[in-house]
C-alpha cells in the first residue's frame, strides 16, 4: 500500500506535488486570530464582566422618568451614596487600569575625550602610513571624506589611531566596553531608572560579535536582573536587512 501510495505521488505533476507539500497558511492565519481574540477577551475580562451588570442597571433605570428617579434617590441618601461611589469607582479604576503609551523616555550618545578626535588630515596620514592603500584607493577615500560630512572633530577608536591598526579581541573589547558602558551610565544618570528596573535589554552590532555576548556583558556589568529578556542583534544578515 506504501508503494502505490508513492508512486501515486510521484506520477502526479510537480506543481500539484508542491502544493500539496505546502504547509495549510489558511489554517495558520485562523490560529491566529484566535489567539488576538483570546488576548482580548483576557486582557478586557473584568470591563466584559462589567458590561452585563451595567446594561441591567441602565435597563432598569430606563423604566424610570427623571422625576420618579429623583424623588426614590432624595428619600434613599444610602442608594445615592453607593450608586454615586460605584460610579466615581468604575471610572477610577478604568483609568488606573489603562496601558501607558511610552514612546521614548530619554536618549544617550557617547562621546569620547579629545585622545580620540581624528581630523581628515590625520586620517589620511594613517591610511597613507599603513602602507595597505594604493595610490588610487587615497584618492578615492579622500573624495569621500569631503563628500560624507567627516568633520574635523569626528572622532575615531584608539585600535584604528595605532600603526598599524590594532584590530584584536582585547582592543576591540575596549572599544566595545567604552562605548556601551558609557552610554548607559549616561541614560541612567538622567532618567534615574535603577538597572534592577530594566525589564527588556536589546544590544545591535553588526561588525563585532563575540562570545559572550555584548548583551551578556552588559547584563553582568549592571547586574540586571535574572529574567531580564535580552537580545544580541548582530552579524551580517542584519547589516543586510538594515540597507
Amino acid at each position: 500500500m506504501a508503494d502505490e501510495k508513492n508512486k501515486s505521488l510521484l506520477s502526479q505533476p510537480l506543481l500539484e506535488r508542491e502544493k500539496n507539500n505546502l504547509p495549510n497558511t489558511f489554517l495558520s492565519v485562523k490560529l491566529k486570530y484566535v489567539k488576538l481574540g483570546y488576548h482580548y477577551v483576557v486582557s478586557n475580562a473584568m470591563y466584559l464582566m462589567l458590561m452585563p451588570v451595567l446594561c441591567m442597571m441602565f435597563a432598569h433605570l430606563s423604566t424610570f422618568t427623571v422625576v420618579e428617579l429623583w424623588n426614590k434617590l432624595k428619600f434613599n441618601l444610602v442608594t445615592a451614596v453607593l450608586s454615586s461611589t460605584s460610579i466615581v469607582f468604575t471610572a477610577t479604576l478604568y483609568f488606573m487600569s489603562r496601558p501607558r503609551k511610552v514612546y521614548l523616555v530619554h536618549f544617550s550618545c557617547y562621546k569620547p575625550g579629545p585622545s580620540h578626535i581624528a581630523s581628515r588630515e590625520l586620517f589620511m596620514q594613517l591610511s597613507a602610513a599603513s602602507e595597505v592603500f594604493t595610490e588610487q584607493s587615497l584618492a578615492f577615500q579622500k573624495k569621500i571624506l569631503e563628500k560624507s560630512g567627516y568633520g574635523e572633530m569626528t572622532y575615531a577608536p584608539k585600535g584604528l589611531m595605532h600603526l598599524p591598526p590594532d584590530q584584536s579581541m582585547a582592543e576591540s573589547w575596549s572599544e566595545s566596553q567604552m562605548v556601551m558602558f558609557g552610554a548607559i551610565d549616561d541614560l541612567l544618570a538622567k532618567t534615574g531608572v535603577k538597572p534592577r528596573d530594566i525589564g527588556i535589554l536589546v544590544v545591535n552590532s553588526s561588525l563585532f560579535n563575540p562570545t559572550p555576548s555584548l548583551s551578556a556583558r552588559i547584563v553582568n556589568h549592571y547586574k540586571l536582573r535574572g529574567n531580564i529578556l535580552s537580545y544580541n542583534l548582530g552579524g551580517w544578515l542584519l547589516q543586510k536587512a538594515s540597507f
